[in-house]
């Protein structure tokens, strides 16, 4: 079963796109900005998204611990290492990951992170999370 979620806890996709796909128990999660802070630095910048996220798998019934693959793109690797500082903090259980540079992100964002989570024991089955 393909489930679309979406959550007001989370911005709204500026494009034609959804928050996020549930299909078979798992999760894809588009791209997040922090559209709510995108004149803070790179570390309230990755905080943002990351709550962004959390918000988005909480619709799904979902929780950070059950990401299992997340892909990052910096506007600037030099963001590297604060980058990380911050991500670890979300990311501890440490899903596997690609992290790239990008020449430019959406609306001039310094950070997007994209993930997948896979609900364990039935999370993310429910047809109460989230909405269509």
């Amino acid at each position: 079963m393909r489930k679309i979620i979406f959550t007001e806890n989370a911005p709204f996709p500026v494009g034609p796109y959804s928050q996020a796909v549930l299909i078979n128990g798992t999760l894809y999660c588009s791209g997040q900005i922090a559209v709510d802070c995108l004149d803070g630095d790179v570390e309230a910048q990755t905080n943002s998204v990351c709550n962004n996220i959390s918000a988005v798998l909480q619709a799904a019934d979902m929780q950070i611990d059950d990401v299992v693959k997340s892909t990052c793109f910096l506007a600037d690797m030099g963001d590297f290492v604060k980058f990380n500082e911050v991500y670890e903090k979300f990311f501890a259980h440490k899903p596997a990951r690609s992290c790239v540079a990008a020449k430019e992100l959406p609306k001039g964002a310094l950070v997007e992170i994209e993930v997948v989570a896979v609900g364990m024991n039935g999370k993310g089955e429910s047809e109460e999370s989230g909405h269509a």
